[in-house]
């Protein structure tokens, strides 16, 4: 007798694809041009930033885009804004635990673009 594991994706192997399906919510989070990179960015930085230093680590995204962003991904709870108490008030953004297990396949993604940079350079 053969055990067959559980197909966790079996669901969505075949239209049609509602609005609360994974990979409609899925679509829906990456839908923003910097959402991957102010995590990955997060993420290389040790969990933790303050807005200027991630604004330094992301040459060409706006003060505005990357505040909207920011505060796409906190609403997401990928991201929570801490309030340090310090003179003046500071504010540092660090990744949730829900932002931690969400860049595991975030840098799979990643690894697989570098291991394909020559077909990704081709297609533009």
């Amino acid at each position: 007798m053969t055990d067959k594991k559980p197909d966790p994706l079996g669901r969505y192997r075949k239209g049609p694809y509602l609005e609360e399906c994974a990979p409609r919510r899925l679509l829906r989070l990456f839908s923003g041009k910097w959402v991957t990179m102010i995590l990955h960015a997060l993420h290389m930085l040790g969990g933790a930033a303050r807005p200027g230093n991630l604004q330094r680590n992301l040459p060409g995204i706006s003060k505005k885009m990357m505040t909207q962003t920011l505060r796409e991904l906190q609403d997401l709870g990928i991201i929570e804004r801490i309030v340090l108490q310090t003179m003046p008030p500071a504010v540092e953004y660090r990744l949730t635990p829900l932002g931690q297990r969400f860049i595991e396949p975030l840098e799979a993604l990643y690894c697989w673009g570098e291991e394909n940079r020559t077909l990704l350079d081709q297609l533009g």
